[in-house]
């Protein structure tokens, strides 16, 4: 199954400039979701990380890779609304620089998932190489009002 950013937009509640997948390449809900980002120069965060040398901060590249996690985790219809918050993050890496130009391919796979919280492993590459990996804890909240 594919998504294109408008199927994603109805799923996940994100939004320019926090949206960091531009299509779904394959998902198998509830079990993992491979997605993809076009790195692109025209990205906000591009002009002042680093002028002269523009580098992705790796912080979106782990959010980039956790919004995949949660098109998997969001798409069956007893999930849509939820908001899939950040319990934890682990054994984050990142091995290798994203640049304007590269085209992030990312693979979330659901670990596990035990009433409303569970754990995703997740790993971004560019062509053939490994740019980051990481493992997510969450927990799956309401999307109304996450005080509540």
């Amino acid at each position: 199954m594919t998504l294109e950013v408008t199927d994603i937009m109805e799923i996940l509640p994100h939004r320019y400039p926090m949206l960091l997948i531009d299509r779904i390449i394959e998902l198998e809900p509830m079990k993992y979701a491979i997605g993809i980002k076009n790195a692109t120069f025209n990205e906000q965060f591009f002009q002042g990380h680093f002028p002269g040398k523009p580098v992705m901060p790796g912080v979106l590249i782990a959010e980039a890779m956790a919004q995949v996690g949660g098109i998997a985790l969001l798409y069956p219809e007893e999930n849509r609304g939820l908001i899939p918050f950040f319990t934890g993050i682990d054994k984050i890496r990142f091995r290798h620089p994203v640049i304007p130009g590269d085209q992030l391919v990312m693979r979330a796979d659901i670990e596990k998932v035990k009433g409303r919280m569970g754990k995703v492993k997740a790993q971004c590459h560019v062509g053939d190489t490994l740019c980051a990996e990481g493992e997510y804890l969450f927990a799956l909240m309401p999307g109304q009002n996450p005080k509540k």
